[in-house]
């Protein structure tokens, strides 16, 4: 379950393709933690930013713009606002959770006897995976600037995991999911 959620298109009139008498407010936003994409109902007389970080966690009393998670939607679901916002979410999420994504660098291992975690990051190919390997083993590294420094092949590690958290949500037959939960 996620806690908080980052608005990716806030419909006060609704959605206007929805065959219904009575719209009500909707945001899509998608989840700090395993990047999932929900659509949201807030409270009334409540004005969404997008890229607004909301509360949606199981404390009601902590709610204080969302009244519930309404469902959990898809890629083709989002609005086309939606989509064109989600690449600068994820890498406002990725920048903000560096720590955490430097770990996968560090500590990603191989699928199969054939195929490494990394081989699944876009542009990384065979030669980089074993370089980061190989620099990991003698020291682990410590932000996305140490990873990139140190493994010349490598230019924006972040920009490469955003990448494909976004590769992962938008094309739902993926084999692989790494970071955005099923």
């Amino acid at each position: 379950m996620e806690d908080y959620a980052y608005i990716l298109d806030y419909l006060p009139q609704g959605r206007s393709d929805k065959r219904s008498f009575r719209r009500e407010p909707i945001a899509y936003a998608l989840g700090e933690e395993e990047f999932k994409l929900f659509e949201l109902t807030p409270k009334e007389n409540i004005s969404l930013s997008i890229g607004e970080k909301v509360y949606i966690g199981k404390n009601v009393d902590m709610r204080d713009t969302i009244l519930h998670v309404k469902r959990r939607v898809r890629y083709d679901d989002l609005t086309n606002a939606a989509q064109n916002e989600l690449p600068l979410v994820i890498q406002e999420i990725v920048t903000s959770r560096e720590a955490d994504f430097v770990r996968f660098y560090n500590e990603s291992r191989a699928i199969t006897t054939r195929f490494h975690m990394l081989e699944l990051l876009p542009g990384l190919g065979k030669k980089s995976m074993w370089s980061i390997i190989d620099e990991r083993k003698k020291t682990p590294f410590k932000t996305f600037k140490d990873l990139e420094e140190r493994v010349s092949s490598v230019h924006r590690p972040d920009k490469l995991i955003a990448k494909r958290i976004e590769v992962e949500l938008a094309e739902a037959e993926q084999k692989y999911h790494i970071f955005v939960a099923k």
